[in-house]
């Protein structure tokens, strides 16, 4: 019977490997591989629905996304952005 020893670091080792791998695949499971954070401004919303200035508008208009206008700026609840793709899909 063959016996391989395993030390802490090579435990360490592992670790470190799997939370590398685990980080990567979260970023790819994201939607336009954007951390996803609370408050999205417009560019950012743009570019993970793939849409345009004017279908933004259109959402913002109709109701369908709801912002939050500080400045000249317009934010944008990360849920409520998730919440609307749940409500759309097919």
């Amino acid at each position: 019977m063959n016996f391989e020893l395993i030390t802490l670091q090579d435990l360490n080792n592992l670790k470190n490997e799997l939370l590398g791998e685990i980080r990567g695949i979260k970023k790819m499971i994201q939607p336009g591989g954007i951390e996803p954070k609370q408050w999205l401004k417009s560019y950012e919303v743009k570019k993970l629905l793939k849409i345009s200035s004017g279908t933004l508008q259109n959402l913002r208009i109709n109701g369908t996304l709801r912002y939050t206008k500080i400045g000249g700026l317009l934010y944008y609840k990360y849920e409520d952005i998730m919440n609307l793709l749940e409500q759309n899909s097919k």
